[in-house]
């Protein structure tokens, strides 16, 4: 019997979201809708920039949504991750078990700077990102728990670690324990600046293939280099075992490893797309770690995914979770 449903490795980030104009990115310059990493200076003065603005703060990253969801559904989770000794970290470390979630976080912390984002949240729900990953950025094979992979149904694998070698490797390494131990693996793109310009890496955190692979539209056109998404899926096939491809507004498909699967979209009116993605995964998880089949997974997920939508921040509070479940699930 294992002891986590899910365990996950990814940057740690305390997120800082913020409504505002599409004027205020245009007059910075600002790529709209994907994740830009800047540095301490760059990412302050942007800080600075948005204090008129309405904003909330919250322990994040990617797969530390995903995996507070899995949490918050009623699964077991662990994730691994580094941020530093100083008051972010304590911050994070603070929400993080707050949530619920095992980590290797309760170990010493060393000196430096945390990881922060700032999401910024335009009026048609759009979300953009700019990242200073701070101590993150060192993430490694350090961080990993090879005891809490063993005893997980699956390991998912963030795609923005692609962009440093030592996370890279981490999460390389993490997928060959899981391999060797016969645990499920899952790898996310995350971001369409991720597979644009480091799609080599991605191909390495992928290896000779994932038991589950998840990506948007975008990502799966990006990284199949085609405008079909009929060639994509083709291709994706070739290194996964399954698949989730979110579409948007028109819902997903997922592929269960003989069928493929529409998944209908939830009608809602958006408000900040921010965590939609990680929620689908988180959702999709729980549910196919709970004995689902991979339909009634991405019908949970969607709806699920649509509910943040719904909302401005990237999660949803615990009772919300629990909610799903009984309309959705149960």
């Amino acid at each position: 019997m294992t002891k986590y449903h899910v365990y996950a490795i990814g940057n740690a980030l305390v997120d800082m979201e913020f409504t505002i104009a599409d004027e205020f990115l245009a007059t910075r310059n600002i790529d709209k809708g994907v994740m830009t990493l800047v540095d301490e200076t760059q990412q302050h003065a942007l800080y600075q920039a948005l204090q008129d603005h309405d904003g909330k703060k919250a322990s994040g990253g990617s797969a530390a949504n995903t995996i507070i969801a899995v949490n918050h559904f009623g699964g077991s989770a662990y994730y691994s991750c580094k941020v530093a000794n100083d008051e972010t970290g304590d911050f994070y470390v603070r929400d993080l078990t707050a949530a619920g979630v095992d980590t290797n976080l309760h170990a010493e912390r060393e000196e430096g700077v945390s990881g922060k984002c700032i999401v910024m949240v335009t009026p048609d729900a759009e979300r953009t990102m700019h990242t200073f990953l701070g101590i993150s950025e060192t993430v490694s094979e350090k961080e990993l728990d090879e005891n809490a992979i063993q005893q997980s149904q699956y390991v998912y694998l963030e795609g923005y670690l692609v962009t440093s070698d030592s996370g890279k490797n981490a999460a390389i390494k993490a997928r060959q324990i899981a391999e060797a131990s016969n645990v499920k693996t899952a790898l996310t793109f995350s971001d369409p600046n991720m597979v644009s310009f480091f799609k080599d890496g991605l191909n390495e955190m992928l290896g000779d293939g994932v038991d589950l692979l998840f990506c948007n539209e975008q990502e799966a056109l990006t990284w199949a280099e085609t405008d079909l998404l009929t060639t994509a899926i083709d291709k994706i096939k070739t290194v996964c075992k399954t698949f989730a491809i979110t579409l948007g507004s028109e819902g997903a498909i997922v592929f269960d490893g003989n069928t493929e699967h529409n998944i209908a979209a939830n009608p809602i009116t958006a408000v900040d797309s921010n965590g939609a993605g990680d929620m689908f995964a988180g959702a999709f998880l729980f549910a196919l770690s709970h004995g689902h089949d991979f339909p009634t997974a991405g019908k949970f997920a969607s709806k699920a995914a649509a509910q943040v939508v719904s909302q401005f921040g990237p999660r949803l509070a615990k009772d919300q979770h629990q909610s799903l479940l009984k309309e959705a699930l149960l």
